[in-house]
């Protein structure tokens, strides 16, 4: 049976002694789609000669979504970005929050995100989608967990939903992270059930560990089969270092969606 999603890979969280150019050139030997961060520390032109399919890449380098300075900061940001995807041809370009720092801790943290913050990121999101509409790209918001990104301003899965539905906008999706859910919320496939009519990508990794499936606590093989059952059709992308090689983690991956 033909593999109902397309699946992607991290480039820069697998084969880390080699150079990014050839992670995305094996990815794209193995049938895989390529994911990126932060696209400043590589060459752009290398990237651009492998004509690897890059599913996503992180949409911008600073600013914020719930005050005026790191909205106006982040739409600067987002739109510089933007040309850098369309250069390489990335599906989705990524955003939180917030900006994170060394190791993923946000730049900016908050203990309460009060009524006005939520008003401001809806406000800034829109902004995003007349963006997006003028430079016909797409965004995605990412859910992150309080664990691994303490005091993320709209991390949960349940604020990120909310967020980009209420925008409900074509180019706006949710890049549904379930190893950030797993650590938040649980209840993996109902939250791929409430998110599927905005759901952009989804990307995963074990957990403990943040590792390929089949290392730690998380039934992959049941949520490919849901993701299937309930019409999902597009991209799932493993964020996840390898255990022990990354070609084993990555038949790992696969093995674990073959439907």
């Amino acid at each position: 049976m033909p593999q109902p999603f397309q699946l992607a890979a991290c480039a820069e969280m697998l084969w880390l002694d080699k150079p990014i150019d050839w992670r995305a050139a094996r990815l794209t030997e193995m049938g895989f789609g390529v994911g990126l961060w932060n696209w400043p520390a590589w060459d752009l032109v290398k990237l651009e000669r492998v004509g690897a399919n890059y599913t996503i890449m992180n949409g911008y380098l600073q600013g914020r979504l719930a005050d005026d300075e790191g909205a106006d900061m982040l739409l600067q940001s987002a739109r510089e970005t933007a040309q850098i995807g369309k250069r390489l041809g990335v599906d989705r370009l990524n955003l939180h929050g917030t900006g994170l720092g060394d190791g993923g801790i946000p730049i900016w943290q908050h203990d309460v995100v009060t009524g006005n913050m939520w008003l401001k990121a809806r406000d800034t999101l829109h902004r995003i989608c007349e963006l997006a509409d003028e430079e016909k790209v797409v965004f995605t918001l990412e859910n992150l967990n309080l664990v691994d990104h303490p005091g993320c301003p709209f991390g949960s899965t349940e604020d990120a939903l909310a967020l980009v539905s209420s925008v409900n906008h074509p180019r706006l999706r949710i890049n549904l992270d379930l190893y950030h859910t797993q650590i938040g919320e649980g209840d993996l496939i109902r939250w791929c059930e409430k998110c599927l009519p905005w759901i952009g990508e989804v990307q995963l990794a074990d957990n403990p560990g943040r590792c390929e499936p089949g290392t730690g606590e998380i039934n992959f093989a049941a949520i490919a089969r849901a993701l299937n059952e309930m019409g999902y059709r597009g991209p799932v992308g493993m964020e996840a270092f390898a255990v022990s090689d990354s070609e084993t983690a990555l038949e790992a991956f696969r093995t674990a969606f073959a439907i």
